[in-house]
């Protein structure tokens, strides 16, 4: 039989087909239907409310503020800008550049349906890329982060108050980050794919920077965990190892250049740094998913044969996401959300759904399924489920709520955000100090400032979710889950 895509030859288990039933019970939608578009809108908003430093005239989140504007002072360099990553006031390299890449990634891959947002967003790029080239504008060092994390977390105040130590961390020859050095590379390099008709000048530095700092990744190599634990870690830490990263980078400036050596490089290294791992993650920390992916369309394309096994891969890791198979590795909640153990479990569900998403595109130009043992899922199944998972975010869910702040008549009030749940600078212009602000994350009250687009960290594994700033998996926000949900609202909103 086959129903909604997903294939079953006539003698497959009964068991199989009861598994195969209840997936098709859990894709239902519950609600007529969403505004994409104007959940996409409010997707890109949030992230001029995470921007630091010198906020541009058309600033459209009024209540935030300049903020930062002497970061890398301490050590000589301008690292004003970019983006804080969460709640709180550090600026961590490693997840921005995570984010800037999947940014890229969206448009690249959704801008032509973003219609008005396609301006919006590539701003919000270009805010990650203008902060990166700063961070790697010296020649074998990049700047990782900006301010101290224990301090910071001590604190609970607005980044424009802020009072804490702005320490710059950095990576160099003698303490390597191929890690965090390769995605920013892939960054860069997605980027100036991006940039190539919005401004070509900028596209070429950006892709020649990304050719420098890859080079600087692969030649010391080496994980900004060690160099940097102190700082690093619990906050970012590289569990899975640099060589992810270095692939990542390598495929993407593969991507954006057409250079041989970079097929070369990802051919050669391909089982050396270990291509096929850990396939059913992908996050700021784990690319093994994405590299497959990204890399599987040349082979659709009928254009790179000598990529095949990147394409068994990410046949694998499509086959360990869906749901209702004896087999999965990710787990769902009894409400239809992908679900792992973890903090700020949207960020798999944004990742993880892009890729469905984005494969499933792949797919349909080549007329292809993907193998499943006894069962095949087609092109239309996989944008199903992504779909499914995006609409759980936007209020299918059992609580009935949006999980993105400002979308739909219920949402998220108690974020785990210090500038929104602060009163604003306009509100409130005296300083408020670094304790003086612990009444206000304590306080019951809703958060007086919107950061409108905003989607937190979400429920837990049984679809409870507390709205409360102390539970902070749940309730904080982070820009890598925004910036493969750009992706998925682009296309929802022009194909539904």
């Amino acid at each position: 039989m086959a129903r909604n895509g997903l294939c079953l030859p006539g003698n497959v288990p009964a068991f199989r087909a009861t598994l195969v039933l209840s997936l098709l019970l859990l894709l239902q939608p519950i609600s007529a239907g969403h505004d994409y578009h104007d959940a996409l809108r409010k997707s890109i908003l949030f992230f001029e409310g995470q921007r630091s430093g010198k906020l541009p005239p058309d600033q459209r989140l009024k209540w935030r503020r300049d903020s930062a504007l002497h970061d890398g002072s301490t050590a000589g360099v301008d690292l004003t800008g970019g983006y804080y990553d969460a709640g709180d006031n550090v600026k961590f390299g490693f997840p921005m550049a995570f984010t800037t890449t999947l940014l890229a990634w969206s448009i690249i891959d959704f801008g032509r349906v973003m219609g008005t947002e396609q301006r919006n967003a590539v701003k919000a790029l270009r805010w990650g890329t203008d902060y990166l080239l700063k961070a790697t504008a010296v020649p074998g060092v990049v700047f990782v982060q900006v301010g101290d994390p224990y301090s910071d977390h001590n604190c609970w105040e607005r980044p424009e108050d802020m009072d804490t130590r702005r320490t710059v961390y950095k990576i160099d020859h003698n303490n390597p980050g191929s890690d965090v050095a390769g995605e920013t590379a892939a960054a860069l390099a997605a980027a100036s794919i991006v940039f190539r008709s919005h401004d070509p000048a900028y596209s070429r530095l950006l892709l020649n920077r990304a050719v420098r700092v890859f080079e600087f990744a692969d030649t010391h190599r080496g994980g900004y965990s060690s160099s940097l634990k102190n700082a690093v870690c619990p906050f970012y830490c590289d569990v899975n190892g640099f060589q992810d990263e270095l692939l990542w980078g390598a495929a993407w400036l593969h991507k954006a250049s057409r250079r041989r050596q970079y097929r070369e490089y990802i051919v050669r290294n391909e089982v050396v740094l270990r291509a096929g791992d850990t396939i059913n993650e992908f996050g700021w920390d784990n690319k093994h998913a994405g590299i497959n992916i990204l890399i599987s369309k040349e082979v659709l394309m009928g254009k790179a044969d000598y990529f095949e096994s990147f394409k068994q891969n990410a046949d694998g890791f499509i086959c360990s996401v869906l749901p209702g198979l004896a087999h999965t590795q990710v787990q769902y909640s009894p409400g239809g959300l992908i679900f792992k153990p973890g903090g700020s479990n949207m960020q798999h569900v944004t990742s993880l759904s892009f890729l469905l998403l984005t494969y499933s595109n792949y797919l349909s130009h080549a007329n292809k399924n993907v193998p499943c043992g006894m069962t095949s899922a087609s092109p239309a199944f996989l944008k199903q489920l992504a779909k499914r998972q995006v609409d759980y975010i936007l209020g299918d869910n059992p609580l009935r709520m949006s999980y993105m702040v400002g979308y739909g008549p219920r949402y998220p009030q108690r974020i785990h955000h210090r500038g929104s749940s602060l009163p604003s600078v306009q509100a409130h212009p005296a300083r408020i100090g670094c304790k003086a602000g612990s009444r206000y994350f304590m306080s019951p009250n809703p958060n007086p400032n919107k950061l409108v687009g905003a989607v937190v960290g979400g429920p837990n594994s049984s679809d409870a979710f507390p709205d409360s700033r102390p539970y902070f998996q749940e309730s904080e926000p982070t820009t890598y889950i925004n910036a493969p949900l750009v992706g998925l609202l682009s296309y929802f909103a022009a194909h539904y």
